[in-house]
């Protein structure tokens, strides 16, 4: 079977896809209820799942997944797999304890906003009268203190007066502390009250946190996944295993889970899978009505690891790599601080967890350890074009200080799918999307209006050939995936770059690059006031 995480749609799965859109269309038109509902989910943002199986005499199935929930049905519709498990039964037990801690939630809510803000408030009408009332008798006292203080000056007080004022003095600090003590006994109450109501507002928020993990705790224990060898192991199990411990929310609800699962209890052969993108993007991801998607990386690699186990896979999962040779790296220019490298698409450009090749570390092969060779800045894997990388510390903080203040102009070239004009995209103009990772699903970037970073591109369409456009970006930041997610986002131009199996189409040539190139680079290099321009032809 083709690995759910590196592949491009089976001819099968794009037929069955097809089938299912086809299905959903016709339901447009009807007057049920729980059809209009269905569309309308759909048509807000779903991932369709499909997968081909063959039984023990070889005959093909056909099953069909929705990522999640849908509809007031929760897991279960008409023509899709059951759930992996189906916690979501009304008066099941993960239901019920769900109302009660629904109900935990209304009446900490309820306890705050009344109870609590009663007292809270009693408390503060009585902390203000006291002090009030201290307040007084400190002016008070003070006024009588200066006024000694005055007649003391005067030099007209004898001994008797200037004894009386001393004597005077010492009760007046012993009557601000006898009330001191009045008032403070008589707000004690009150803080007694606010302490004890804020203590079992504690308790109450306490008891929910611990019902909703022993909750999830269970959720995770009794969510149990099948591999292809008919072993079982819990969520709980699963992601043990793993760094994040606990199983992050949804996990095992996915596609790719529930078409496997429903596979291997039928006692199938799983054969070609694939999942679909349907209606509009959620959440600022990338994502293309019916376009097909790997499956989610943070969720879905440990169910799935777990789930492939015993089941032939091309190429295997623990092995996810680029098998393809790349070009050399070619040096374009070199002085005493800095080089220009022309970096070759499929190159990282700094180490990964594979063994493959970085053009950090062939820069330090090439230069030894004695040139302190860092790149100043980076190009994804799959772009391909200028880099420049700098020699020594000094060289390396001053080129860091001119791409922090933009004033390094950089140039790419991209082709991207569709025509421009015919899609009614301005010619020139600048993108401005902030983005984030996608921390479930990395290295996928979104668009993050609320806590993204700032991220800004201009860009001039140059060319339209063959249902292409060539487009010419300026990034003003350097965001990973910038110029990719402002091509392919909905928000941005809505057109991904031709070969971006991340973000744009995953069918057609398999073998295709990414067609993004660092084509130009400029700026002036304050150690010797010089200005630099280094130009590449573009290899696409």
């Amino acid at each position: 079977m083709n690995n759910p995480f590196d592949y491009i749609p089976s001819a099968e799965c794009e037929e069955a896809f097809s089938k299912l859109v086809a299905r959903a269309e016709t339901l447009k038109g009807s007057s049920r209820p729980e059809d209009i509902n269905f569309c309308r989910e759909l048509e807000e943002g779903k991932m369709l799942g499909v997968l081909i199986a063959k039984d023990k005499e070889g005959a093909s199935h056909t099953l069909y997944a929705f990522s999640g929930q849908l509809g007031d049905r929760g897991f279960h519709f008409p023509g899709f797999v059951e759930p992996v498990f189906d916690y979501l039964q009304p008066t099941g037990y993960f239901k019920t304890k769900e109302r009660e801690i629904s109900q935990q939630n209304r009446d900490i809510t309820l306890y705050e906003e009344e109870t609590l803000g009663r007292i809270n408030e009693e408390y503060e009408q009585a902390k203000r009268r006291y002090d009030a009332e201290l307040s007084e008798y400190r002016e008070k006292f003070r006024l009588s203190k200066l006024e000694r203080k005055a007649r003391r000056e005067s030099g007209l007080a004898d001994e008797a007066e200037l004894a009386s004022m001393i004597r005077q003095s010492q009760f007046e600090k012993a009557e601000l502390n006898r009330h001191k003590k009045r008032l403070k006994a008589e707000l004690e109450p009150f803080e007694s009250k606010l302490k004890e109501a804020q203590s079992h507002l504690a308790s109450l928020k306490e008891r929910r946190r611990s019902d909703s993990e022993a909750l999830q705790d269970w959720l995770f224990i009794n969510f149990r996944l099948l591999n292809a060898r008919g072993e079982w192991k819990s969520l709980k199990e699963i992601f043990a295993e793993t760094s994040l411990k606990i199983p992050p929310s949804g996990a095992g609800e996915c596609c790719a889970p529930k078409l496997l699962q429903s596979a291997y209890l039928q006692d199938w052969q799983p054969v070609a899978m694939a999942e679909y993108w349907y209606g509009k993007p959620k959440g600022g991801e990338v994502r293309r009505h019916g376009e097909s998607y790997p499956a989610c990386r943070g969720k879905c690699i440990p169910v799935l690891s777990w789930m492939l186990q015993g089941l032939p896979i091309h190429p295997p999962i623990e092995n996810e790599s680029h098998s393809i040779k790349t070009p050399e790296p070619e040096i374009i220019y070199e002085n005493r601080w800095f080089c220009v490298v022309n970096k070759p698409s499929g190159m990282l450009s700094v180490p990964g967890k594979g063994p493959a090749i970085s053009l950090q570390k062939w820069l330090e092969e090439k230069y030894g350890p004695e040139r302190s060779v860092k790149l100043a800045h980076r190009l994804d894997q799959d772009t391909s074009g200028l880099v420049v990388a700098t020699f020594g510390d000094l060289s390396f903080k001053v080129m860091q200080s001119l791409f922090a203040r933009r004033r390094v102009r950089k140039t790419y070239i991209a082709d991207l799918e569709g025509d421009y004009v015919s899609g009614g995209i301005p010619g020139k103009g600048r993108i401005e999307l902030p983005l984030s990772p996608d921390w479930l699903d990395r290295p996928r970037q979104r668009v993050d209006h609320e806590g993204g970073k700032e991220a800004v591109t201009e860009y001039e369409f140059v060319a339209v050939s063959e249902g292409r456009s060539r487009i010419e970006f300026h990034p003003l930041t350097g965001r990973t995936h910038q110029l990719r997610v402002h091509s392919a986002s909905e928000s941005g131009l809505g057109m991904p770059i031709v070969g971006d199996r991340l973000y744009g189409k995953r069918g057609g040539k398999a073998t295709e690059r990414l067609h993004l190139h660092a084509k130009k680079i400029e700026f002036t290099f304050p150690i010797d006031n010089e200005y630099y321009s280094f130009e590449l032809p573009v290899p696409f």
